[in-house]
């Protein structure tokens, strides 16, 4: 599923791509934690490879005490479009092996604000992807929930800058030792664990065979189909 992400960034120049992922796996102990790091840092190494650490921006998520919030949402907006919603993951387990759901939404009516077409494509925004991107990004960042702020998030431009800023101030904050007041939003920058090359010998196995298996027929999988 990265390698979509990736070819996006790769044909589109001026696309950003931002991931909000969990700071720790849900399940602890080294056999069931450590194949998960090597599954998301292969896609996010994948990303940034594509796009550059300028245009793909990653971050977890934290409450106000300071305690990393487990993500189990998945929600995917493209370009205030187009948005999904459901239970399966960004890997093959979820869209071959698992019994999964989710809706994508393609909303009729155009959202009235500026940027119009934010991508230029002639899609146009689109009122409801649109409303969820802004309704996340309100509570992730502390801004006003009443919309009074979203002049820092419509156009894509400011809100990559919004995003970027209040997570930086936020780590700051922490790297400083917590002193004084602490900085609005939730969000941190995500730093990749780092992985010695024994792990990723034992771990990548485990992660291709137990945790992400992929229940294609063997048809499909030697010709690469889904």
């Amino acid at each position: 599923m990265a390698q979509l992400f990736a070819d996006a960034l790769t044909e589109n120049p001026e696309l950003h791509l931002v991931v909000v992922v969990p700071r720790i796996p849900d399940q602890e102990g080294a056999f069931n934690a450590t194949p998960q790091y090597v599954g998301r840092r292969q896609a996010v190494d994948l990303c940034v490879r594509a796009g550059g650490k300028d245009r793909v921006h990653v971050f977890d998520v934290e409450n106000r005490a300071g305690t990393p919030v487990y993500v189990h949402s998945k929600v995917c907006i493209v370009d205030d479009v187009w948005a999904s919603i459901g239970s399966d993951n960004f890997n093959r387990r979820s869209w071959t092996h698992d019994s999964e759901l989710s809706t994508a939404v393609l909303d009729s009516t155009h959202d009235p604000r500026e940027p119009h077409d934010p991508a230029g494509t002639g899609d146009c925004a689109r009122t409801f992807a649109r409303d969820l991107r802004l309704a996340l990004a309100r509570e992730h960042l502390d801004l006003a929930p009443d919309g009074s702020q979203d002049d820092l998030l419509i156009d894509p431009v400011a809100f990559v800058e919004t995003i970027e800023s209040r997570a930086a101030a936020l780590a700051e904050w922490h790297a400083g030792g917590r002193r004084g007041e602490r900085p609005p939003g939730r969000l941190r920058p995500h730093r990749p664990e780092k992985l010695s090359r024994l792990t990723r010998l034992w771990a990548t196995p485990v992660y291709r065979l137990l945790v992400d298996p992929d229940g294609r027929p063997l048809r499909l999988r030697l010709q690469r189909r889904f």
